[in-house]
């Protein structure tokens, strides 16, 4: 089965679905594998958990 893992910042319900409908969509269009075969993980991360250019992402963001 193929799968697609996505990482990103806290999602609504609603983000969430919209996200797994459209790479499950782009995934079965790029590659001919029928929709009902992809596998497709939401990794949420907190920003204070993630660097950006060897700085925290949190501080980043807050610098915005």
């Amino acid at each position: 089965m193929p799968t697609i893992v996505f990482h990103s910042p806290k999602l609504t319900d609603a983000q969430k679905k919209e996200a797994i409908q459209r790479f499950t969509e782009a995934g079965s269009a790029v590659t001919g594998i029928d929709e009902k075969n992809f596998v497709v993980y939401l990794e949420e991360k907190d920003p204070g958990n993630v660097g950006v250019g060897g700085e925290v992402l949190k501080d980043l963001l807050q610098r915005q």
